[in-house]
Formats: structure tokens, sequence, C-alpha cells
């Protein structure tokens, strides 16, 4: 039986060209260090990953240039927006993730910004290789037949 102080997951931000740009190969669940006014900011919902990616340094995964607004409630302990925030992983998975990236010329990609049923934040990281413009345009291709079909068949009974 569930907890009753368990809450759902509450996705905050969500990369949704990522998949259209990018061929997906893995992703893996990644905690990352926040401050408080943070933490308040990304609640609010007003914050983005789109155009942000991970990197390392010195052994360490960091978030580079994702857009936390500042809070406005704070005062002079406010943080900078688009800091860079690390990323909280095992040894083990960094070095996975790191030798792909290194070896196989894939980058890591943020999909989706959200809180668990724990009310930590968390960040939903994929290992991808960057899609050509023919692939993005077959990709165009088989969703519109996808929705063609589903047309076709709701009309058919």
């Amino acid at each position: 039986m569930a907890d009753k102080n368990e809450r759902p997951i509450k996705v905050v931000a969500e990369n949704r060209k990522a998949r259209f740009n990018y061929a997906i190969e893995d992703t893996i669940e990644a905690g990352i260090s926040l401050t408080g006014t943070e933490v308040k900011s990304i609640r609010s919902g007003k914050s983005t990953i789109a155009e942000s990616y991970a990197d390392s340094k010195n052994g360490e995964l960091w978030l580079i240039n994702a857009n936390i607004p500042e809070y406005l409630q704070a005062n002079r302990f406010n943080h900078e927006p688009k800091r860079p925030r690390k990323l909280l992983l095992h040894r083990k998975q960094i070095n996975k993730l790191l030798g792909a990236v290194d070896r196989e010329g894939m980058t890591l990609i943020p999909l989706k910004l959200y809180f668990n049923e724990r009310g930590r934040a968390k960040l939903l990281l994929a290992v991808a290789k960057g899609k050509k413009l023919h692939d993005k345009r077959e990709t165009v291709k088989k969703r519109d037949w996808g929705r063609e079909k589903g047309r076709l068949m709701r009309a058919r009974g």
C-alpha cells in the first residue's frame, strides 16, 4: 500500500526538441546540486533546459547553460540564473558516460527536469548522437504518416 506522503513525479521542464535533433541511445537519472532559492524557483515552474548540455570538468559532470531564473522573494542570497550546476552520479556512471562521449562522439543532453516521489530535484540525462538533416526529414515523414494513418483508420471505422 502506498504511503500518504508519497507524491507523484512532477515534471518541471522538458527538452522537447531533443528527440528531434538527437538520436537518443541511453538515459540515466542524475541528481542536481542546487541552492535553496534555485529549488524554490524550479518549483514555480519557470526554468528551461532547452539549450543546455552536460560537460565534464575535473572528472565531474556539470550542467551548463540551464536557465533557472532568480527567485523574486529572495534578497541578497539569490543565485545566478545560468551558473553551472554539479550533477550527482556514482563514479562508475560518470566513467561510463564520459567513455561514450570520448569514444563514440556522443553528447550528453538533458531531457527532463523533475521532482521525484521523495521531492528531490532530478534530471533525466541522455547519451545522444546528433541527427543529420536527412534523418530529421525522415523523422518528420514518419510522424506525418502516423498521423495520416490514424485519421484514415478513424474515418474507416
